[in-house]
């Protein structure tokens, strides 16, 4: 379960030094200051992994250094690689500087000094997601991550577009998750920042078989879950855009239970389900919410879907505007009891 913390219950003189403290607890020991330390605020929310932290934060503009005295004092010996979603940030370490960024990430090594700036979105806070594992389970020399501290590394294309997704996907998704599957996510985590960590160094044949092929797969089921609009994408396809054949495409989905066909038909008919479910989306015909996800024939999609949740499309809209409805009912019959200054009707 994620453990969540907010200002919001902190007098405002004391929120800054109380975030001070929580990026001590969780990341570590650095001095910040705030040109709004009279109103900062800030939220953190951690979930371990397995040996692998994913942490996501909130907070107003500051300026954080971490001078040679505070490694002293708290050194995790970690790797820490962090993705802004929000507002910008710059990071300078090891005579490397990133320059302000936003969408994309940076790696940081929490045994040297360093020195960090972040400002303000249009929502008024910096948002970020940082994923902390030590530096033994880097997959790469540490002489040659090295180059990459303090380097920007892009968050828009390639391995790097894979792994700023699924540090969101994490973020968003990761306490839905029981135990074990958590440790299988912390362990994707690690291959997926050592194939992109690789992929910027031009040394993929550092990364052990197993780590490229579980980092492959990861890619693959991005390009799937991108493209399952697309009536076109096949497993021949899928196989064909990675540069591999269709036999080792399905060898790597038999590593999660499924074919490739079976995989793209599931997700593609989980994506109608949502549609249909859409209020906002209920004058939109089911045969046009069937080819937005590239399943052109309607009569085979009914037939898919009924096999797949036990009614047909139109049944299963039906039954969630019911549902809707009669909840809507509930709640203006239960406003209706009360009195306009909000005490029960006797």
């Amino acid at each position: 379960m994620w453990s969540r913390l907010s200002s919001a219950a902190v007098p405002e003189a004391e929120r800054l030094d109380w975030f001070t403290e929580i990026i001590a607890h969780e990341l570590v020991p650095t001095a910040i200051r705030s040109e709004h330390a009279g109103s900062f605020h800030a939220e953190a929310a951690v979930l371990d992994l397995g040996g692998v932290q994913v942490s996501r934060f909130g907070f107003s503009s500051l300026h954080s250094r971490r001078t040679a005295a505070h490694v002293r004092r708290g050194d995790p010996e970690q790797y820490q690689i962090g993705l802004v979603t929000e507002g910008t940030m710059s990071l300078d370490q090891n005579r490397s500087g990133s320059g302000l960024f936003h969408g994309d990430m940076v790696l940081w090594d929490t045994s040297l000094p360093m020195e960090s700036l972040a400002l303000p979105g249009d929502g008024g806070l910096i948002r970020a997601v940082t994923l902390s594992f030590p530096r033994e389970a880097m997959p790469l020399r540490g002489a040659r991550v090295q180059r990459l501290l303090a380097q920007r590394i892009p968050g828009g294309h390639g391995m790097g577009a894979v792994l700023a997704q699924y540090m969101r996907s994490l973020a968003a998704h990761g306490a839905d998750c029981g135990p074990a599957e958590l440790e299988r996510l912390g362990t994707v985590a690690l291959d997926l920042v050592g194939a992109c960590l690789a992929g910027q160094l031009g040394a993929p044949d550092e990364l052990s078989a197993e780590t490229r092929s579980r980092a492959l797969l990861e890619r693959i089921n991005t390009f799937v879950d991108d493209n399952l609009g697309d009536p076109e994408l096949t497993p021949a396809a899928v196989a064909a855009r990675h540069g591999i054949s269709l036999r080792r495409l399905q060898l790597l989905f038999r590593e999660q239970g499924e074919t490739v066909a079976a995989a793209i038909r599931q997700r593609r008919l989980e994506r109608c389900r949502a549609d249909l479910a859409d209020p906002a989306l209920r004058g939109r015909p089911v045969h046009v919410v069937a080819a937005r996800w590239g399943l052109m024939n309607a009569s085979v999609f009914s037939r898919a879907f009924r096999e797949a949740y036990g009614e047909s499309p139109g049944e299963y809209r039906r039954g969630r505007a019911e549902r809707g409805a009669h909840a809507a009912r509930n709640i203006n019959e239960a406003c209706a009891e009360r009195t306009p200054g909000g005490s029960a009707r006797p």
